[in-house]
C-alpha cells in the first residue's frame, strides 16, 4: 500500500506485538460466551493450542464463528486492491475493535487504523498502534487532554481528527491551552456529503473560516480534507462521484490558498465500505498539489464482510474484475422448540446476531455431524434470545439440529462477543479474537 514520508518506528510494532501475547494469557471463564465449560481456567492460548472442534469439543450455542480462510482472502484482496490504486489505507476499526485484526492489517501495509470515539483511540493506544485516524469531531475535554498528554509523550504517535466547525475549533483550542499541549493536534476539515446527511461542513466558503480559524490556533495544524461518502443522500454512482470532486476540489482550493504551506504531505481522504470504487476513481484525478498528496481509504466492514447489507452494496459487485470480498461470518444456534411443522425456534436472538439492518440468513443445518443446505427454513424475526424460524415441508428441522446463519452488518457483530473463534473449514478453532466494546 502507498506509504506517507513519515519513518517508521519499531516501538508501535513491538510494543503491539508483546500486548497481543498478554492476550493469550488471559484466562477462559464465564465472562466468553459460547467457549466449552470444561476449558474455564486454561489460559487463550492454551485454550487455542488445544485445536479443538467448533461442533465437538464442547462449544455451546450460540456461537459466533469467523472463517480463518475468508479472513485471511478479504485481508489479502484489500491490500491488494489498495496497492493497485496507489491508496493509503487507515481501516474503519470500530467495525471489529479487535487488536489481533489491527495487527493483521497492518501487518498487509495499512498506513494506520480508523476509529469513531475517544474509548476506542484509547484502547488502539493500550496495544501501541501510533497511526490513528479519528472520523469524528472531538470537542470532549477530558478526551483531549488525555490526547494532548500522549501526544507529548510520544513524538512518534500520529492522531489526525475532523473538524466541521468554528465553534469545534474553539473547544478544542480552549482544552488543548488548558492541557499545557506542546504538539498542535492535526486536523482534516470534514465537506458533508450533502445536505440533510451526518456531520460535516455545509459550504465551501464555511471550510475556508474553520481552515482560517485553525490557522489562529496554535494547538491545532489544519493537514487536509476528508469525509464520508457513505452518508451521500439518495447516493448513485454519479452522486457520490460529484461530492468526492467536491473534496479533492476543496483540498485543491485550500492549497492554492497556501492553508497547507507548512507541511510535507495533504491528507485527502473518504472511503466506507460501499463506494471504495468511486473514491479510487477521483482520487486517481487529484492534481498536483504544492506538496505529495496522503490518499487515505478507510473501509473496514471488508474484514467479515456480510451476507446482507454489504453483500449488495459491494464495490466489487460493480467491477467485478477486481475481485469479490467473502462474508467471514456465521452464527451457529440451535433447535430448542418445534411447536408447529410451520414454526420453529432457535437460541440465538438480539444478543448473539445483527439485526439492525437486515436479519439472520439461514444457510446451513447440521444434523449427526452432516451438513446440508437450510431449504425452506427463513428466519423471520428475533426476540432478546430466540430466534424465530419459518419453514416449509421441504425444510425438514427437529429439537436439536444446529442452524448456520448468516449475518448482516459486521458492525453489530463484533460488538455482541468479547472472544470469537476463528474456525478453519473443518471445524478446528485455531485462535480466538478478542473484541473492546
Amino acid at each position: 500500500m502507498a506509504a506517507d514520508n513519515a519513518d517508521s518506528t519499531v516501538e508501535g510494532p513491538s510494543r503491539l506485538a508483546s500486548e497481543l501475547e498478554r492476550l493469550t494469557e488471559e484466562r477462559v471463564d464465564h465472562r466468553f460466551k459460547a467457549l466449552p465449560p470444561d476449558a474455564d481456567g486454561l489460559t487463550v492460548g492454551e485454550l487455542a493450542a488445544q485445536r479443538r472442534n467448533l461442533f465437538t469439543d464442547g462449544f455451546t450455542t450460540p456461537v459466533l464463528a469467523l472463517s480463518a480462510e475468508r479472513l485471511e482472502h478479504n485481508l489479502a484482496l484489500m491490500e491488494t486492491y489498495s496497492e493497485r490504486h496507489g491508496l493509503a489505507f487507515a481501516p474503519h476499526g470500530k467495525t471489529s475493535m479487535a487488536p489481533q485484526l489491527f495487527a493483521r492489517q497492518l501487518e498487509r501495509g495499512a498506513w494506520g487504523i480508523t476509529l469513531a470515539v475517544p474509548h476506542q483511540v484509547r484502547v488502539a493506544r493500550a496495544f501501541g498502534i501510533d497511526r490513528i485516524f479519528l472520523a469524528n469531531e472531538l470537542v470532549d475535554a477530558a478526551a483531549l487532554r488525555w490526547l494532548a498528554a500522549e501526544l507529548d509523550a510520544d513524538p512518534s504517535f500520529r492522531f489526525i481528527c475532523y473538524v466541521d466547525s468554528v465553534p469545534g475549533v474553539a473547544l478544542m483550542d480552549a482544552a488543548l491551552r488548558e492541557a499545557g499541549a506542546t504538539r498542535p493536534v492535526d486536523v482534516v476539515v470534514e465537506l458533508a456529503a450533502g445536505d440533510g446527511a451526518r456531520t460535516g461542513v455545509r459550504t465551501e466558503a464555511e471550510c475556508f473560516d474553520i481552515a482560517n480559524a485553525v490557522a489562529s490556533a496554535d494547538t491545532l495544524r489544519l493537514v487536509g480534507v476528508a469525509g464520508y461518502e457513505g452518508e451521500v443522500p439518495e447516493a448513485t454512482p454519479e452522486r457520490v462521484h460529484a461530492w468526492l470532486r467536491r473534496l479533492t476540489s476543496l483540498a485543491a482550493e485550500l492549497d492554492k490558498a497556501h492553508r497547507f504551506a507548512d507541511l510535507d504531505e495533504v491528507v485527502v481522504s473518504a472511503g466506507g465500505s460501499a463506494w471504495f470504487d468511486a473514491v479510487a476513481d477521483v482520487f486517481s484525478e487529484i492534481p498536483e498539489l504544492s506538496v505529495p498528496v496522503l490518499k487515505l481509504l478507510r473501509s473496514g466492514a471488508y474484514v467479515s464482510h456480510d451476507d446482507g447489507h454489504y453483500r449488495h452494496l459491494t464495490p466489487f459487485n460493480r467491477v467485478p474484475q477486481e475481485g469479490a470480498l467473502e462474508p467471514a461470518f456465521r452464527l451457529w444456534a440451535q433447535v430448542v422448540s418445534r411447536p408447529t411443522p410451520e414454526q420453529a425456534f432457535a437460541n440465538a436472538g438480539k444478543r448473539d446476531a445483527a439485526y439492525d439492518l437486515d436479519l439472520p440468513e439461514a444457510q446451513v443445518v447440521r444434523r449427526d455431524g452432516a451438513d446440508r443446505p437450510a431449504t425452506g427454513v427463513t428466519i423471520t424475526g428475533l426476540s432478546d434470545q430466540h430466534a424465530w424460524i419459518r419453514t416449509t415441508p421441504e425444510g425438514e428441522l427437529a429439537v436439536g439440529d444446529w442452524i448456520g446463519m448468516g449475518l448482516s452488518h459486521p458492525c453489530t457483530s463484533f460488538d455482541k462477543w468479547q472472544l470469537i473463534p476463528l474456525v478453519e473449514a473443518d471445524g478446528t478453532v485455531t485462535d480466538y479474537i478478542r473484541t473492546y466494546f
